[in-house]
């Protein structure tokens, strides 16, 4: 069996992103400009949002999401913030930043995202917000988070990074909440290498956002054309304050080259999404003949999956996570760890040894591993998987060779 290459993330750049690039540079334009602003104006159209705000990363639009709904409600350092105990370290680290609190909360163990079940257990009067993340490409259950949410007042966060224009109940993850971000890097559905996208329908949220991403300058000034005026009184107030700064803010901001890259990855969205979806399938059919020994990914009712990455857990105590990782790196399919958080030594040092608290979470750390699923994989590197799974499996003596 000849070696194949399985990444996690591919990218093939399209023609049109060079040409949208391309411009970018004949113009001579490499701060926030129209490809920029087409791209913000369209992601919110997509997401039923009024107001969009490109920033340089996901991890930074929860910064400034945070950070936002802070200063807006009187937030005091150490309030609490629901998060669920099994995501990326950004999504809690952003608490931590804004000197606020993460209450972690179990998961679903088939869905992988925030327990809803379990999150009113840890609500107290110190709770100002919960934040599900949509992981790997499915939405947390948010008609029960959203209720939950209104029975106690809390603002709702939604960390969307891993499942842009995924839909639960017909309506877009990233539509339910305050505030929803996103991410644009390598790995992630829309890329333009790196971004990130924060999105609400809170005009005072959204021009707080746009502020505190470029270091909290006053809106009158946040890109070069507020500086054309022929307006006496508008040019001495720009004269004033476009080096005015309201809050303590970030250097956050994208350049146009990413919001070109954007805007041709937006265009071409529908394509994106459905190859992702039939590689996703294509997994799910191929490796199903093994499905005593794995867990496969498993779609939420009424909901879709876009399949960012292709989260697998092993169910067969026999198999050694270690061992199998191993023997799937030496054969050129990359894997990567079922986003351990609870164990980082960070969070030990910072919180103790609490990952015996949530189950769920520590079974999924434990026994959960991921490959990639990403639109440029093909029939043959599909197959090549499935030989190596029943391979190990036979070498392990647990099929019949």
């Amino acid at each position: 069996m000849t070696k194949r290459h399985i990444a996690i993330a591919d990218l093939k750049i399209s023609q049109k992103a060079k040409k949208y690039v391309l411009q970018t540079l004949n113009d001579n334009r490499l701060s926030y400009g129209s490809f920029t602003e087409k791209f913000e104006k369209e992601f919110a159209r997509l997401h039923n949002r009024k107001y969009a705000i490109v920033t340089n990363s996901g991890t930074s639009a929860l910064q400034v999401a945070i950070h936002a709904l802070k200063e807006a409600y009187s937030w005091e350092d150490g309030d609490e913030v629901i998060v669920p105990a099994l995501t990326f370290i950004a999504s809690s680290n952003a608490v931590l930043h804004n000197n606020l609190k993460p209450v972690f909360v179990d998961v679903e163990e088939k869905y992988y995202c925030i327990d809803p079940l379990k999150i009113e257990e840890k609500i107290s009067p110190k709770t100002k917000a919960i934040m599900p993340v949509h992981l790997f490409g499915q939405s947390a259950e948010m008609q029960k988070i959203m209720k939950i949410a209104r029975k106690y007042n809390l603002k709702v966060i939604e960390d969307s990074c891993e499942a842009m224009f995924v839909n639960y109940l017909d309506q877009p993850v990233g539509s339910f909440g305050d505030i929803a971000v996103f991410s644009t890097y390598v790995a992630h559905i829309i890329v333009t290498g790196v971004g990130g996208i924060v999105t609400t329908n809170d005009e005072q949220l959204a021009v707080m956002m746009k502020s505190l991403m470029f270091h909290g300058r006053d809106n009158i000034y946040l890109k070069i054309e507020d500086d054309d005026t022929n307006n006496r009184i508008r040019l001495n107030s720009l004269i004033e304050r476009r080096f005015q700064f309201e809050h303590i803010g970030y250097s956050f901001r994208l350049t146009e080259m990413e919001g070109a890259l954007g805007l041709a990855e937006l265009e071409n969205k529908n394509s994106i999404i459905k190859k992702r979806q039939k590689v996703g399938k294509s997994l799910t059919n191929a490796l199903s003949r093994y499905s005593h020994f794995f867990q496969l990914p498993q779609i939420r009712k009424n909901a879709e999956h876009c399949y960012m990455l292709y989260p697998i857990v092993i169910l067969d105590k026999r198999i050694e996570k270690e061992e199998f990782l191993l023997f799937l790196e030496e054969h050129g399919v990359e894997t990567r760890l079922f986003m351990p958080l609870l164990s980082q030594p960070i969070y030990k040092k910072v919180f103790g040894d609490i990952s015996l608290k949530f189950p769920v979470a520590k079974m999924l750390e434990d026994r959960g591993f991921i490959i990639g699923s990403h639109p440029y994989l093909v029939q043959d590197d599909i197959k090549y998987v499935q030989d190596l799974f029943g391979i190990f499996l036979k070498n392990a003596k647990l099929l019949e060779k």
